[in-house]
């Protein structure tokens, strides 16, 4: 059930990330950053990508996925079409690999260290919904405040 869940929550968000950077009048300003505001919405884009291709398409859909974290954050001026395409692959890679996923897997120790401590997989899935969701909301007000 709480994979189900899961899936349900982050096709729901990956979706309404896609409709952010959709909303974006002007291409540029997916990438412009201003005073205090030091990532872009298209970096904020990739890095959420990147890291769930990471922690649910490699190490538990056992994708081929290498992450660059650094080229998350520096990276400039990509095609909305592209962040488009990684969202949507995305959606896909997380179906794919929790759908390798029964129950009792939850309660198991997620294969790699993340944390300080080992934790289950549940608990590393949780954290990488309400990551997802508290970097989509980053976007929306980036968005707001700086799409004019």
């Amino acid at each position: 059930m709480l994979i189900e869940t899961l899936k349900a929550l982050f096709t729901r968000d990956l979706n309404k990330l896609r409709n952010e950077i959709e909303l974006y009048e002007k291409e540029e300003n997916l990438w412009r950053v201003e005073g205090h505001i030091a990532n872009s919405a298209g970096n904020l884009c990739l890095h959420l990508v990147g890291n769930l291709n990471t922690y649910i398409g490699k190490e538990i859909g056992k994708s081929d996925y290498v992450r660059n974290r650094a080229l998350e954050f520096s990276s400039r001026n990509v095609p909305r079409e592209d962040l488009l395409n990684k969202i949507e692959d995305t959606v896909r890679v997380i179906h794919a690999s929790l759908d390798r996923l029964d129950e009792s897997d939850l309660a198991s120790e997620y294969p790699v260290l993340v944390f300080e401590e080992m934790t289950s997989t549940q608990h590393l899935l949780v954290h990488l919904a309400t990551h997802l969701t508290y970097h989509l909301g980053q976007i929306n007000y980036h968005r707001r405040l700086l799409d004019t």
